[in-house]
């Protein structure tokens, strides 16, 4: 991704969005939720390349610093919650993708981001149904959202996916958590018995406080 009309037209790629020239300068591009009016994505030309501002998670904001020299703080924004990424070549466009998308999250309450929420609750010792997973999220019939969602988890070490399971108790398929016996291995370090890639949801099974 090098040009403003991929970075702009990815932005406009998600609901519910409007591109907007707040400073009638064509050199400031920005993308917008409606509704809220809230912008996810600024674009602007700067020192020959394009410059794109996206919000961050303070958890991840320095982590794509330190991975990539052309993430930076963010030009005229708070730079404890936005960066400045410099469309220079360096960076893989799914990196890019990924970032203008966490940023989106961050500034609509999106079902994604709910899911990666009611995750974040199973306790160690429990695991929870897709189906449950999307009642926590506020969407009962997403189920196969849920799904997706986690198997493009963006952070694997604080959004613990491999505690969710089917309405049978089966585990997922090898390729969600790298390894056919990956996510059976880091249930069994949260102390739950896996039989025959199953695990017994009358034992282990999360009630979450609502269905109490």
């Amino acid at each position: 991704m090098k040009t403003r009309e991929e970075a702009l037209n990815y932005g406009l790629s998600f609901p519910n969005t409007y591109m907007e020239m707040p400073f009638h300068d064509p050199n400031w591009q920005l993308v917008r939720v409606k509704g809220s009016k809230k912008a996810f994505l600024w674009t602007y030309e700067k020192d020959g390349f394009l410059h794109l501002n996206v919000k961050t998670d303070p958890a991840w904001r320095d982590f794509w610093r330190s991975t990539f020299s052309s993430v930076i703080p963010a030009y005229h924004q708070n730079k404890d919650h936005w960066n400045t990424i410099i469309l220079d070549g360096s960076i893989p466009d799914e990196d890019i993708r990924r970032m203008i998308a966490e940023s989106y999250d961050l500034v609509t309450d999106s079902p994604t981001k709910r899911i990666y929420e009611a995750v974040k609750k199973i306790p160690k010792g429990c695991v929870a149904t897709y189906g449950q997973v999307a009642a926590m999220a506020g969407e009962p019939k997403m189920a196969r959202a849920v799904g997706n969602a986690l198997h493009k988890n963006p952070d694997p070490d604080h959004i613990p996916c491999y505690r969710v399971v089917n309405s049978k108790g089966e585990l997922s398929g090898a390729f969600a958590f790298g390894g056919s016996d990956e996510q059976a291995n880091r249930l069994r370090a949260d102390g739950i018995e896996v039989i025959g890639n199953k695990v017994n949801l009358e034992k282990y099974g999360f009630t979450p406080a609502s269905q109490i």
